[in-house]
C-alpha cells in the first residue's frame, strides 16, 4: 500500500525542517512525499532542496491559499492513502505511516484517524492542548465532535468521490470536508487511540473573538452547503471542546 503524505508551506523556514524529517525517518518504506510551496519569499526553499533526494515531488508557486495548495498536493497524489502534514506540524514518532496503514489494513477502512498534541511554538518537548478523539459517532458531530484534521488519512477513492476542499472557505474548509467525508457519506471509518501528530499553536482562526465569529460562521455554512442542519447549540459546543482539551 503506497502512502501519499502532502505538506503544504509558505514562508516556513523555521519549521519545516522538522516536518520534513518527520517523514523521511518513517519506518515504512512506501511514502511518496509531496511538498507543495506558495512561492515562499524567505528561505523555505532552500531547507527543501537540502532534502531533495528524498522528496519525490517539489512545487513551488503562487496558489489561492491553504486549502488550494492542498487540493494541488491532493492531485498530484499517486498514493492509495493520501495523508496532509502542514509545515509546522511533525510525526510524533517514527512508527506512524506503519501504524496507520497496518490499522487501514485490519479494519479496511477508507478513513482513519487519530489525536493530537498541541505543543509551544519554540519549546515543542511543552505540550499546550491534547486533542483526544475518541471513537467516531455520527451522532457526536450534532455535539461538536470533530477529529483533528491533520491526523486524517483517506483512501483516494474517497476524494474521487466526494471531491477536494472547497477554496470558498478561508478557515473552514477542513470541517466542510471533514462533514462530507464523516457525516454526508458512509465510509468505513477507523480511530487509531494515540497521539500521532504535534501541532505548534497559532493558528489564525483562534486567534481572536473576531476570527473565531468568523470561523463560527464558516462552520455553520459547511452544514448548510452539505444540505444538512446542526442543532441550535452544535456550533456553540465547538470551540467549547477545545477549551476541555487544555484539561
Amino acid at each position: 500500500m503506497k502512502v501519499s503524505i502532502i505538506t503544504v508551506a509558505y514562508n516556513s523556514e523555521a519549521t519545516i525542517r522538522d516536518t520534513i524529517e518527520s517523514v523521511i525517518r518513517q519506518t515504512y518504506a512506501n511514502i511518496e512525499y509531496i511538498i507543495i510551496d506558495g512561492a515562499s519569499t524567505d528561505n523555505t526553499m532552500s531547507v527543501i532542496e537540502w532534502y531533495k533526494d528524498k522528496i519525490h515531488t517539489i512545487v513551488s508557486e503562487p496558489d489561492k491559499g491553504l486549502y488550494d495548495a492542498m487540493n494541488k498536493g491532493i492531485q498530484y497524489a499517486t498514493g492509495d492513502v493520501i495523508g496532509i502534514l502542514n509545515s509546522d506540524d511533525y510525526y510524533e514518532n517514527n512508527e506512524v505511516i506503519e501504524k496507520v496503514v497496518s490499522l487501514i489494513k485490519q479494519t479496511n477502512a477508507d478513513v482513519c484517524y487519530a489525536d493530537l498534541n498541541y505543543v509551544h511554538p519554540v519549546n515543542t518537548a511543552k505540550v499546550i492542548r491534547r486533542w483526544k478523539s475518541g471513537r467516531f459517532q455520527k451522532s457526536s458531530f450534532y455535539y461538536g465532535w470533530m477529529p483533528p484534521h491533520p491526523t486524517i488519512f483517506v483512501k483516494r477513492q474517497v476524494y474521487e468521490k466526494v471531491g477536494l476542499f472547497n477554496v470558498c472557505f478561508k478557515s473552514a474548509a477542513d470541517y466542510e470536508i471533514i462533514l462530507r467525508i464523516f457525516f454526508k457519506n458512509n465510509f468505513v471509518i477507523a480511530y487509531l487511540p494515540e497521539t500521532i501528530i504535534c501541532m505548534r499553536t497559532g493558528g489564525t482562526s483562534n486567534a481572536s473573538l473576531k476570527n473565531r465569529i468568523k470561523a463560527n460562521k464558516e462552520d455553520r455554512m459547511a452544514w448548510k452547503i452539505n444540505g444538512i442542519k446542526p442543532y441550535f447549540f452544535t456550533l456553540l459546543l465547538k470551540p467549547f471542546r477545545k477549551i476541555i482539551q487544555y484539561f
